[in-house]
């Protein structure tokens, strides 16, 4: 027979015995210190806001940027919105992005599930020759030299290919398809199961968490290129939100535009500026609460099983 206690509804779980009841004063010393951190996260994230959406008259008045907002005027946006370079330069980071983080999670899982199989031909080698980049990354001359010979330059794929796929993302998926019970995996293969089938049915169910956790890792990545795109793509009408944001930030000018015209010079004002950070954070800080639930479960299990 077995006898279940069941705790009172309302009543919380007790305190282990060598843990000291917190103080009032520690109580208030943490809330204190939470409360600072979060300020110090959203003030610049306000102060960016509110000067993208105010005009020219409070920026001045302000000093530059502003805090404490007098109005809302959308002007900046409309102006960077106007000439299209900004909307075609979100469309190509958001077609880079979505390429990428597919391609990058396609050749991680399968390369991390065959790493993963001691009996594997070759993982042993294989995994050690992945490790090579952690000592020795690749130099800049023979990556540009190699992108340029297999003719993808000023093509999104000089984007998506070479940071295909991250070591440190390999290893941690890795470890988490490690930690999976090898009886689940012996069941499927006793019944006939391929190894595909296997990893479509077993592992990727068990493995959403890091999944999701290393795709948030390579969409802001990919999201964020602008090295690369400052190597390898050369026309206007095929630059990323970053590198529009360059030239903004740096110039005060828009880019060219695909007909080749002359791109119209962008008064260097604090709103346009700001204007183009917030298009260019938004869509992550809008994706990032849907996977947040899943970072630290994804990224524990996967580096503590590694």
């Amino acid at each position: 027979m077995t006898v279940t206690i069941r705790r009172p509804s309302g009543t919380r779980p007790r305190r282990p015995v060598w843990e000291e009841p917190p103080t009032p004063v520690g109580q208030g010393f943490k809330a204190l210190l939470l409360t600072l951190l979060v300020l110090g996260v959203l003030f610049p994230l306000w102060v960016v806001l509110v000067t993208s959406l105010s005009s020219r008259q409070t920026i001045a008045d302000a000093g530059g940027l502003v805090v404490v907002p007098k109005g809302i005027d959308t002007s900046a946006y409309q102006t960077i919105l106007a000439g299209g370079a900004v909307t075609r330069a979100l469309w190509i980071s958001t077609l880079v992005t979505v390429c990428g983080t597919a391609i990058a999670l396609t050749v991680t899982v399968l390369a991390a599930y065959g790493l993963s199989r001691p009996g594997s031909l070759g993982h042993r080698w294989l995994l050690a020759y992945f490790l090579i980049p952690f000592l020795l990354y690749p130099p800049l001359v023979p990556r540009y030299l190699v992108v340029t010979g297999l003719g993808l330059k000023d093509t999104i794929w000089a984007l998506v290919l070479p940071p295909a796929i991250s070591v440190f993302n390999l290893v941690v998926v890795r470890g988490f398809v490690q930690g999976i019970p090898q009886e689940l995996l012996d069941s499927a293969r006793i019944d006939g199961a391929s190894d595909f089938r296997t990893l479509g049915r077993i592992v990727l169910p068990l493995s959403r968490a890091v999944i999701a956790v290393v795709g948030l890792f390579y969409a802001v990545s990919y999201w964020n290129v602008w090295f690369d795109a400052l190597l390898f793509i050369d026309r206007n009408d095929m630059y990323p939100i970053q590198r529009v944001l360059q030239s903004y930030l740096l110039a005060g000018q828009a880019p060219h535009t695909s007909g080749g015209t002359t791109g119209v010079t962008m008064p260097p004002t604090e709103a346009i500026k700001m204007a183009v950070v917030v298009l260019t954070v938004a869509p992550i800080v809008a994706v990032y609460p849907f996977i947040q639930r899943h970072f630290i479960k994804g990224v524990l299990i996967g580096a503590v099983k590694g």
